[in-house]
Order: C-alpha cells, then sequence, then structure tokens
C-alpha cells in the first residue's frame, strides 16, 4: 500500500480522492472546530460553562475522529482492517486506563451535577484556589499565592470539597474573649457599632452577636457579620482592627493568658518572700574589713 502510494501512477489515478482527502483536512477540520467553538458559546449562555467545555470537546473529538476515517478511506485505506486494529487496540488501552476512564466518568458526573463553576473558589483537603477549567480528567484551580494545582475528578468525586463562593454572600465568624469585669450588654452595643460603622458589613441579614458561655479567663463572644463574597479580603482587613481600636477607646479588656498564685479564701495574690539559703550565707564571701 505504502509503494502505491509512493508511485506516480497511483496519484495521477487517484487525483479525485486526494483532492477530497485534502478538502477533508483543510476545509473540514477548519470548520469544524469553528462549529465546536460556536457549541461552546451556545451551551455556555445557555447552561453553563462546564457544559460548553463538555460539548465543545466532545464535538471536536468526534467530529476530528470521522472525518480522518474518511481521509483514510479516501486514500484506499480499508476501513473495517482499521476498525478491527482499533477495536483490539482499544481494549488493551483499555485495561492500561482504568484511571483515565474513572477520571473521565467522575468529570461527566461533575459537569452534570454541578457542585461548583469556572471562577468558584474551592478548598480541597490543604488546597484552597480558584477553579481556571473543568476537564474531564481532572479539574484545574489557580491558588492565591498563584500556584497552578491540577485535582483529578476522581479526586473531587471521592473527597470532600467546598465551595467557599458559591451564594452570594457569606458570614465572617470572629471569636472574642473579654475579662469577667466588663459589663455584656455593653459588648453587645460596642459590636453592633462597629458592625454598623463598617461600610462591608450587610445590614440584611443582621449581625450575629452571641454570648457563649464562660471561658477558663474570659467571658466569650461569637460575632458573625455577612458580607457580599467579593468584599472578603476588605472586611477582613478591617474587622479585626476595628474591634481593637473600638475596646482600646471603651477600656474594654481582651485578657490573655496569666499565672496567677491564690491561697485559695482570699483574692489577694498569694506572697511571696524570698529568702537566703543557709548553703548561699556560706558560700557568700566575708565583708571586707575597713
Amino acid at each position: 500500500m505504502i509503494e502505491n502510494l509512493m508511485s506516480w501512477n497511483w496519484i495521477t489515478q487517484h487525483v479525485p480522492a486526494l483532492i477530497r482527502a485534502a478538502l477533508l483536512l483543510f476545509v473540514a477540520l477548519p470548520l469544524l472546530r469553528i462549529l465546536a467553538n460556536i457549541v461552546r458559546r451556545v451551551l455556555s449562555k445557555r447552561f453553563s460553562e462546564q457544559a460548553g467545555m463538555l460539548g465543545h470537546i466532545s464535538l471536536f473529538y468526534v467530529g476530528t475522529t470521522i472525518i480522518l476515517l474518511m481521509v483514510l478511506r479516501e486514500l484506499g485505506f480499508k476501513l473495517t482492517t482499521l476498525l478491527g486494529a482499533a477495536g483490539i487496540a482499544g481494549v488493551a488501552v483499555g485495561f492500561a486506563s482504568q484511571t483515565s476512564l474513572s477520571n473521565i466518568i467522575s468529570g461527566i458526573f461533575l459537569i452534570w451535577e454541578k457542585p461548583f463553576q469556572i471562577g468558584d473558589v474551592l478548598q480541597v483537603g490543604s488546597t484552597t484556589g480558584a477553579v481556571q477549567a473543568i476537564d474531564l480528567l481532572s479539574t484545574k484551580l489557580r491558588t492565591f499565592d498563584n500556584k497552578y494545582v491540577r485535582i483529578p475528578n476522581e479526586t473531587l468525586i471521592k473527597s470532600e470539597v467546598t465551595n467557599i463562593t458559591r451564594f452570594p454572600i457569606r458570614r465572617l465568624d470572629i471569636q472574642l474573649g473579654v475579662a469577667y469585669k466588663e459589663d455584656i450588654a455593653r459588648i453587645v452595643e460596642v459590636l453592633k457599632e462597629v458592625a454598623d460603622r463598617n461600610p462591608n458589613c450587610l445590614d440584611e441579614p443582621e449581625p450575629i452577636i452571641l454570648f457563649r458561655g464562660f471561658g477558663d479567663s474570659a467571658l466569650e463572644f461569637l460575632f458573625g457579620v455577612w458580607f457580599a463574597k467579593e468584599d472578603f479580603i476588605e472586611l477582613r482587613n478591617s474587622i479585626y482592627r476595628e474591634i481593637k481600636e473600638r475596646f482600646d477607646q471603651e477600656g474594654i479588656e481582651i485578657p490573655f493568658p496569666h499565672r496567677t498564685l491564690y491561697t485559695g479564701s482570699a483574692t489577694d495574690p498569694f506572697p511571696v518572700t524570698i529568702l537566703q539559703s543557709p548553703v548561699a550565707s556560706e558560700l557568700a564571701p566575708p565583708p571586707a574589713k575597713n
């Protein structure tokens, strides 16, 4: 067959077939790429970006395979022989690529279920980043320190995945502790004022201020403020500073660990007297004589 292809007589006899094969390669393939891009845009607008990517990949690969088979047929290859060889090779490749097949099936489930979309921020184990692409084999993340992370789709199906930006608003929970001498009602009032003055805190839903109970060394509070998901960095950078500034202005004490000894019945500190040991007295040098 190769010798026939290389002979001039064969070429002259099969000029129409060669022209058709050239048209398939240089015309049909570019048209297929354009059609796949159109399908991607339409599916992305009507459904989701994941559906658009899946439709684009599926159409392009299936169409490319059909075009290549048509080209081989025009060149005189027997498709039955090729398909038989491809079937045997496919079985061998299938056994060798079980992991890839599992990732493809997992990718289809992810695209169908849509637990996250391109642009969402995910937390998978110790990795947190924005979704850059959702392919059949893996999902690509870009971390906030600009690292590229590729996670197999099978891992996403089997693991716990947290979609941080799925909903338009979120809540930032701040754990606070104040000294036991502080007035609880005053603490609640100050925290409400802090939330009202911060432009990144939403008025609806209202901030959550819970008195959680009595800690080992502090009265414990939960201060939860709602915010739009795109304001997370600005809110986190400002709210902690504002709480500290207001507490300092109001004279509210934020306790930290202390070590204090008590007698048990009185609240005064246990008196401590430093005495010089007899050994130290014997070893001390005699006083100088005048």
